[in-house]
C-alpha cells in the first residue's frame, strides 16, 4: 500500500518532470531564434552599397533603414540571450528538485521491498 506522503513524492516528482520538460523546450526555441536572428545580423552584414533593405512586418514586407533594422536584431539577440540564461538557471533548480524527489522515492521503494 502507498501512503499518502508517498504518493506526494511521487506527484511532486512528475511535476519537476513535466516543469523540466516545458524549460527545455522553451530553451531549444529560444536557441532556435538565436539561431536563425544571427544568420540574419550576418546576412546584412553581407550587404555592401545599399542603407535600406526590406524586413517582413506581419504578412508584408517594409522598406526600412539597414542600421534600424540590424539595431532591432542585436536588441532582440540580447533579450534572448538573457531570457536563455534565465531558463537556464530555471533548468538547473528544476534539475536538483526533481533529482531530489528522485532519491527520497528511491529510498522509499527500497524501504517497501
Amino acid at each position: 500500500m502507498v501512503s499518502q506522503q508517498d504518493q506526494q513524492l511521487l506527484a511532486q516528482a512528475q511535476m519537476y518532470q513535466q516543469q523540466l520538460q516545458a524549460t527545455i523546450a522553451q530553451k531549444d526555441n529560444i536557441n532556435f531564434q538565436m539561431m536563425e536572428i544571427n544568420k540574419a545580423i550576418e546576412e546584412i552584414e553581407k550587404i555592401k552599397g545599399t542603407k535600406s533593405i526590406y524586413k517582413i512586418v506581419g504578412p508584408i514586407l517594409i522598406k526600412s533603414e539597414k542600421a534600424e533594422v540590424t539595431k532591432d536584431l542585436k536588441s532582440r539577440q540580447s533579450a534572448m540571450e538573457l531570457q536563455g540564461k534565465t531558463l537556464e538557471k530555471t533548468e538547473q533548480k528544476l534539475k536538483a528538485r526533481f533529482e531530489e524527489v528522485s532519491q527520497k522515492l528511491s529510498k522509499v521503494i527500497n524501504v517497501d521491498k
